[in-house]
Protein backbone atom coordinates (compact mmCIF):
# COMPACT_ATOMS: atom_id res chain seq x y z
CA UNK A 1 0.00 0.00 0.00
CA UNK A 2 1.36 3.42 -0.83
CA UNK A 3 1.56 6.30 1.65
CA UNK A 4 -1.48 8.12 0.23
CA UNK A 5 -3.78 5.15 0.81
CA UNK A 6 -2.40 4.66 4.32
CA UNK A 7 -2.85 8.35 5.07
CA UNK A 8 -6.43 8.32 3.76
CA UNK A 9 -7.35 5.28 5.82
CA UNK A 10 -5.73 6.60 8.99
CA UNK A 11 -7.59 9.91 8.58
CA UNK A 12 -10.98 8.22 8.04
CA UNK A 13 -11.33 9.65 4.53
CA UNK A 14 -13.63 6.85 3.28
CA UNK A 15 -16.09 7.46 6.13
CA UNK A 16 -15.93 11.23 5.61
CA UNK A 17 -16.53 10.79 1.87
CA UNK A 18 -19.55 8.60 2.59
CA UNK A 19 -21.03 11.24 4.91
CA UNK A 20 -20.41 14.03 2.38
CA UNK A 21 -22.13 11.96 -0.32
CA UNK A 22 -25.06 11.16 1.95
CA UNK A 23 -25.53 14.80 2.97
CA UNK A 24 -25.41 15.91 -0.67
CA UNK A 25 -27.99 13.29 -1.66
CA UNK A 26 -30.33 14.30 1.16
CA UNK A 27 -30.09 18.00 0.29
CA UNK A 28 -30.64 17.20 -3.38
CA UNK A 29 -33.71 15.09 -2.59
CA UNK A 30 -35.20 17.73 -0.31
CA UNK A 31 -34.67 20.58 -2.78
CA UNK A 32 -36.30 19.15 -5.88
CA UNK A 33 -39.40 21.39 -5.68
CA UNK A 34 -39.59 25.15 -5.65
CA UNK A 35 -39.18 27.90 -8.15
CA UNK A 36 -36.45 28.00 -10.73
CA UNK A 37 -33.66 30.43 -10.05
CA UNK A 38 -34.48 30.88 -6.38
CA UNK A 39 -31.58 30.59 -4.00
CA UNK A 40 -31.62 29.18 -0.49
CA UNK A 41 -28.46 30.38 1.16
CA UNK A 42 -29.27 28.88 4.56
CA UNK A 43 -29.50 25.38 3.11
CA UNK A 44 -26.27 25.89 1.18
CA UNK A 45 -24.34 27.08 4.23
CA UNK A 46 -25.76 24.23 6.30
CA UNK A 47 -24.62 21.69 3.68
CA UNK A 48 -21.15 23.23 3.51
CA UNK A 49 -20.82 23.20 7.30
CA UNK A 50 -21.96 19.58 7.52
CA UNK A 51 -19.47 18.57 4.85
CA UNK A 52 -16.59 20.43 6.49
CA UNK A 53 -17.52 18.91 9.85
CA UNK A 54 -17.49 15.44 8.28
CA UNK A 55 -14.07 16.09 6.76
CA UNK A 56 -12.66 17.56 9.97
CA UNK A 57 -12.86 14.15 11.64
CA UNK A 58 -9.64 13.21 9.87
CA UNK A 59 -7.57 16.19 10.96
CA UNK A 60 -5.88 14.00 13.54
CA UNK A 61 -4.55 10.47 13.33
CA UNK A 62 -5.03 7.54 15.64
CA UNK A 63 -1.86 8.33 17.59
CA UNK A 64 -0.80 11.98 17.84
CA UNK A 65 2.58 11.06 19.33
CA UNK A 66 3.31 8.89 16.31
CA UNK A 67 2.33 11.71 13.98
CA UNK A 68 4.72 14.09 15.75
CA UNK A 69 7.69 11.69 15.67
CA UNK A 70 7.36 10.41 12.10
CA UNK A 71 10.27 11.09 9.80
CA UNK A 72 8.17 12.89 7.20
CA UNK A 73 7.28 16.52 6.74
CA UNK A 74 3.74 16.90 8.03
CA UNK A 75 3.16 20.58 7.24
CA UNK A 76 2.52 20.17 3.48
CA UNK A 77 0.29 17.14 4.07
CA UNK A 78 -1.72 18.93 6.74
CA UNK A 79 -2.16 22.03 4.58
CA UNK A 80 -3.22 19.94 1.60
CA UNK A 81 -5.70 18.06 3.80
CA UNK A 82 -7.36 21.31 4.92
CA UNK A 83 -7.56 22.62 1.36
CA UNK A 84 -8.97 19.30 0.18
CA UNK A 85 -11.69 19.43 2.85
CA UNK A 86 -12.77 22.86 1.59
CA UNK A 87 -12.60 21.80 -2.06
CA UNK A 88 -14.65 18.64 -1.53
CA UNK A 89 -17.26 20.48 0.57
CA UNK A 90 -17.68 23.10 -2.15
CA UNK A 91 -17.62 20.56 -4.98
CA UNK A 92 -20.38 18.52 -3.31
CA UNK A 93 -22.64 21.59 -3.15
CA UNK A 94 -21.84 22.57 -6.72
CA UNK A 95 -22.66 19.02 -7.84
CA UNK A 96 -26.03 19.23 -6.07
CA UNK A 97 -26.68 22.51 -7.86
CA UNK A 98 -25.79 21.04 -11.26
CA UNK A 99 -28.43 18.32 -10.98
CA UNK A 100 -30.94 20.35 -8.97
CA UNK A 101 -31.75 23.97 -8.40
CA UNK A 102 -29.32 26.66 -7.35
CA UNK A 103 -28.94 27.10 -3.61
CA UNK A 104 -26.17 29.73 -3.67
CA UNK A 105 -24.00 31.49 -6.24
CA UNK A 106 -20.65 29.82 -6.98
CA UNK A 107 -18.70 32.73 -5.44
CA UNK A 108 -20.46 32.20 -2.11
CA UNK A 109 -19.82 28.44 -2.27
CA UNK A 110 -16.10 29.00 -2.83
CA UNK A 111 -15.82 31.71 -0.17
CA UNK A 112 -17.80 29.82 2.48
CA UNK A 113 -16.16 26.44 1.91
CA UNK A 114 -12.72 28.07 2.20
CA UNK A 115 -13.59 29.94 5.38
CA UNK A 116 -15.26 26.91 6.98
CA UNK A 117 -12.27 24.69 6.18
CA UNK A 118 -10.01 27.26 7.83
CA UNK A 119 -12.27 27.27 10.88
CA UNK A 120 -12.10 23.47 11.09
CA UNK A 121 -8.30 23.58 10.90
CA UNK A 122 -8.24 26.27 13.56
CA UNK A 123 -10.54 24.10 15.67
CA UNK A 124 -8.19 21.13 15.31
CA UNK A 125 -5.18 23.21 16.30
CA UNK A 126 -6.89 24.89 19.25
CA UNK A 127 -9.39 22.29 20.53
CA UNK A 128 -7.97 19.03 19.16
CA UNK A 129 -8.98 16.94 16.15
CA UNK A 130 -12.04 15.31 17.80
CA UNK A 131 -13.49 18.79 18.36
CA UNK A 132 -12.45 20.44 15.09
CA UNK A 133 -16.09 20.53 14.00
CA UNK A 134 -17.07 22.84 16.87
CA UNK A 135 -15.76 26.11 15.40
CA UNK A 136 -17.51 25.87 12.00
CA UNK A 137 -20.71 24.59 13.59
CA UNK A 138 -20.63 27.17 16.37
CA UNK A 139 -20.03 30.04 13.95
CA UNK A 140 -22.91 28.81 11.78
CA UNK A 141 -25.21 28.69 14.83
CA UNK A 142 -24.12 32.19 15.82
CA UNK A 143 -24.79 33.44 12.31
CA UNK A 144 -28.28 31.94 12.22
CA UNK A 145 -29.46 32.72 15.75
CA UNK A 146 -27.70 35.90 16.91
CA UNK A 147 -29.37 39.21 16.16
CA UNK A 148 -27.91 40.73 12.99
CA UNK A 149 -25.30 43.43 13.44
CA UNK A 150 -24.82 46.35 11.10
CA UNK A 151 -21.68 47.69 9.52
CA UNK A 152 -18.26 46.09 9.35
CA UNK A 153 -18.77 44.04 12.53
CA UNK A 154 -21.86 42.46 10.99
CA UNK A 155 -20.01 41.68 7.78
CA UNK A 156 -17.22 40.01 9.75
CA UNK A 157 -19.40 38.01 12.14
CA UNK A 158 -21.99 36.98 9.53
CA UNK A 159 -19.57 36.54 6.64
CA UNK A 160 -21.23 33.29 5.52
CA UNK A 161 -24.51 34.91 4.56
CA UNK A 162 -23.43 38.10 2.81
CA UNK A 163 -23.58 38.50 -0.98
CA UNK A 164 -20.50 37.51 -3.01
CA UNK A 165 -19.38 41.08 -3.68
CA UNK A 166 -18.94 41.94 0.01
CA UNK A 167 -15.23 42.65 0.42
CA UNK A 168 -15.12 42.39 4.22
CA UNK A 169 -16.85 38.99 4.22
CA UNK A 170 -14.51 37.69 1.54
CA UNK A 171 -11.43 38.86 3.43
CA UNK A 172 -12.79 37.34 6.64
CA UNK A 173 -13.14 33.95 4.94
CA UNK A 174 -9.64 34.22 3.45
CA UNK A 175 -8.16 35.24 6.81
CA UNK A 176 -9.84 32.26 8.49
CA UNK A 177 -8.54 29.92 5.79
CA UNK A 178 -4.99 31.26 5.98
CA UNK A 179 -4.82 31.41 9.77
CA UNK A 180 -6.36 28.00 10.32
CA UNK A 181 -4.33 26.28 7.62
CA UNK A 182 -1.00 27.74 8.68
CA UNK A 183 -1.57 27.12 12.39
CA UNK A 184 -2.75 23.54 11.81
CA UNK A 185 0.02 22.80 9.29
CA UNK A 186 2.77 24.03 11.60
CA UNK A 187 1.47 22.92 15.01
CA UNK A 188 -0.76 20.00 14.10
CA UNK A 189 -3.80 19.02 16.11
CA UNK A 190 -3.85 19.74 19.81
CA UNK A 191 -3.39 16.73 22.05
Amino acid sequence: MNWLMLYARSRQVPASAAVVTLVALVVWALNQGGGEGSTELGTAVLLLTANVAAGSVGLGGQDLALDRTAAIRWAPRRAAHVLLIGAVAGAALLAVQVVGRELAPTAIVVRDSAGLAGLAALGAAVCGAPYAWTLPTGWLAFTFFAPPLRGTAGEILSWMTFPPGTTVSTWTALALLATGTVLYAVAGPRR
